[in-house]
């Protein structure tokens, strides 16, 4: 029997073969396929049949990975051969191998069946089927019994793992850095709330532990996969660990010296002394007032941005007048075209 393209799956890592994780999104598989395919191309390397033999798996690893139906498929196939090896052959009763059940289930032009497609929709995302449950199915058919029970007279699979599900949700910039409780509503209309961790970042992927599907044959169950978008905020912005701001002072603030009041994210404001002489783009460290990671809190990290009144009372403007003719003769851009030109 002609063995087809699903009895490759159980031998090939096409994640490795294009150096991705399994849980690569789309545009990583695409990017990851584009750089071995531009190495490895025959016009590259004219003559090297090792390198047109890598072109040609990684154009077979990216054409099951770049489309999300057989891709689904892939992994399920995948995480059964972690459970048992199966071969095609001739069966007993009322059966070819197992390219033939694989033949109609993704209507390759095999065995029987309608060519259906298998899918369940589960919160924020598409969850991949269960092909160990949909070929249990087939048990009746071989003469009762599963796969314990088929004419391939091997054991009946090991445990397998359930399959994963997708969920996201939408956090504001302070539930982010102070964690939330969310909740979701899982297949079947059950409801489940979860708690993002303290300080997560906007697109991180939140992994919630045996809240996926059921495992087939006892397995442990899978997981909830929870992908994770923060909204911005008006006045804050996060560098790691570290929360940054701009904070407006006066001209006389910077020059004299000050002690202002500065606010901080979901807390009562804390004073900051202003150096005098300090200049526009001066940055502040305030220590304790950024994100709480694991083992430290982060900064707020004040930049000082001097601002100047666009309308001057009268009084204020003789008082700026004094002090230009006081300070005549002072060029705060001297020396600029000089250091200009040692580029």
């Amino acid at each position: 029997m002609n063995q087809g393209p699903q009895n490759d799956w159980f031998e090939k890592d096409f994640y490795k073969v294009l150096g991705v994780s399994s849980d690569a999104s789309d545009a990583d598989i695409k990017k990851a396929y584009r750089k071995l395919a531009r190495k490895y191309h025959p016009d590259q390397n004219p003559g090297d049949e090792k390198a047109e033999a890598k072109f040609k798996e990684v154009g077979q690893a990216h054409q099951v990975l770049s489309d999300p139906e057989s891709r689904e498929q892939y992994d399920q196939v995948r995480q059964m051969g972690r459970g048992a090896r199966f071969t095609a052959g001739s069966g007993g009763p009322g059966g070819g191998g197992f390219e033939d059940i694989f033949s109609g289930l993704f209507n390759q032009g095999g065995g029987g069946g309608g060519g259906a497609r298998y899918r369940t929709t589960a919160a924020g995302g598409d969850v991949p089927p269960d092909l160990a449950d949909l070929l249990g199915g087939f048990g009746g058919g071989f003469g009762g019994g599963g796969f314990g029970g088929s004419p391939y007279g091997g054991p009946a699979p090991g445990p397998v793992k359930g399959g994963d599900y997708k969920a996201s949700t939408t956090l504001s910039f302070t539930e982010a850095v102070q964690g939330a409780s969310v909740k979701l509503n899982m297949p079947g209309g059950k409801p489940l709330t979860v708690r993002t961790p303290v300080g997560v970042k906007d697109g991180q992927k939140v992994r919630i532990k045996g809240k996926g599907k059921p495992g087939p044959n006892g397995g442990e169950a899978g997981d909830l996969i929870l992908t994770v978008k923060v909204e911005p905020h008006p006045l804050f912005t996060r560098d790691g660990d570290n929360l940054r701001m701009e904070l407006p002072v006066s001209f006389d603030e910077a020059a004299l010296g000050a002690e202002v009041s500065v606010p901080t994210l979901g807390g009562a404001p804390v004073r900051v002394k202003i150096p005098a002489g300090t200049p526009s783009g001066r940055v502040l460290r305030v220590r304790g007032k950024g994100v709480a990671g694991k083992k430290s809190t982060g900064d707020l990290l004040v930049t000082v941005e001097i601002s100047v009144p666009k309308d001057l009372p009268e009084s204020a403007r003789e008082a700026v007048q004094a002090y230009r003719e006081a300070t005549n003769g002072t060029d705060p851009r001297e020396g600029l075209a000089e250091r200009a030109r040692r580029a």
